[in-house]
């Protein structure tokens, strides 16, 4: 084919191929850019969940782990660039810190680069660390072209990290909306048999179980209601759902705070569009975030919303208008907010369809995917 016909191979690097908002965003773009226009390379720069690896539809994306943690940054750099040579990609994209390391060896294939900017971790909640942020400005002179998935996050790579604007494309996740839709009446038969009941009213909240996603917050919100309004103990149920390394923390909470007969644990699933049809209310305690991708889907599933006033939350939430934020680590606020809608069920019906429309005019899988393509192309 000539290169104006054949199709565009890109290479997608990232830290791990795990459950999370990130990787389900590249899942997003390789099943459903085009395949006649873009073919797909993913690497990881540390393992690949063969469970989470299936979510991939097409049959012709090559996979590779190269766990670094086992042979060092250098000899990472080394394979990169070999693999580099051998695939003669159109395009190089790296993602967050760890994407950092694909980014001298593709351009000294001579290869294009694009870098990507989805959120950070408890390491860097703000993106402010002097060192991590000197590392950036370091890369910056490889990179052809960055995306950033929030306004919050251009304004940080440019005020903190001295990327110039100009070379900064603001692009925000997508959300299927035929996938995560909501269901009429809510599906509280998908809750455990212990938890069901009559009128309940079911509180969740969506993630990886670690520290950056403060789950214990909405833990202790939801025991000090309970502890104000006891006669609500029949009536409101909280479901945690996701795995991750501090599960068993949070479970340990749940029983020193009295609450776990009213809490459902659910551990990793690969059902979260049915499982977020069970709620009512949908709660993001996050001490930071990109885009949130769970609070894209909860939006789409047509649940009122409360998230904390963090990072891109601040551009999804609507106040007073699909819900409210409140301060991360802020309990006491955050159970009254959720005793006011467990109490207010037409509340809770606006503002659900309010973030159901919300979604589908502003935050479709269409508008990120010719977003990226047009990245691509570009490039």
């Amino acid at each position: 084919m000539s290169p104006a016909a054949r199709p565009l191979l890109i290479v997608h690097v990232i830290h791990q191929l795990h459950m999370g908002g990130l990787e389900n965003g590249v899942v997003n773009l390789i099943n459903r850019l085009p395949r006649e226009r873009f073919r797909h390379v993913l690497v990881c720069i540390e393992s690949i969940d063969p469970d989470f690896a299936r979510r991939i539809e097409r049959d012709d994306v090559e996979l590779i782990a190269l766990r670094r943690s086992q042979i060092g940054v250098w000899k990472l750099r080394w394979q990169l660039f070999q693999l580099f040579r051998r695939l003669r990609p159109d395009v190089v994209h790296s993602r967050n810190l760890s994407g950092l390391d694909a980014l001298l060896p593709a351009r000294l294939a001579g290869l294009k680069t694009l870098h990507s900017e989805h959120g950070f971790d408890m390491g860097d909640l703000h993106g402010r660390h002097s060192k991590l942020a000197l590392l950036r400005r370091l890369h910056a002179p490889l990179v052809r072209r960055y995306v950033c998935v929030s306004r919050d996050l251009g304004r940080i790579m440019s005020e903190h990290w001295g990327i110039a604007a100009s070379r900064i494309r603001q692009i925000y996740n997508g959300v299927d909306t035929e996938r995560f839709k909501p269901a009429e009446p809510r599906r509280h038969e998908l809750l455990p048999l212990e938890l069901q009941g009559q009128g309940l009213f079911v509180i969740g909240t969506v993630g990886r179980v670690q520290a950056v996603k403060d789950q214990a917050t909405l833990l202790r919100a939801f025991a000090l209601l309970l502890q104000r309004r006891p006669e609500l103990q029949t009536r409101l149920r909280l479901a945690l759902i996701g795995d991750g390394p501090l599960l068993a923390d949070l479970k340990a909470l749940a029983g020193d705070l009295g609450v776990e007969a009213q809490t459902w644990f659910t551990g990793a699933r690969n059902d979260v569009a049915e499982l977020m049809q069970a709620l009512d209310l949908f709660v993001l305690p996050s001490l930071n975030e990109g885009i949130s991708n769970t609070l894209l889907e909860a939006m789409a599933t047509g649940l009122p919303l409360l998230a904390t006033a963090v990072g891109g939350n601040v551009e999804l939430v609507q106040e007073g208008v699909v819900g409210a934020t409140f301060t991360p680590g802020d309990a006491e606020k955050l159970s009254a907010m959720i005793e006011n809608y467990a109490d207010d069920a037409a509340l809770c019906a606006r503002h659900g369809a309010a973030a159901r429309q919300r979604a589908l005019q502003q935050f479709s899988l269409a508008a990120m995917m010719a977003s990226y393509q047009d990245v691509y192309e570009t490039l």
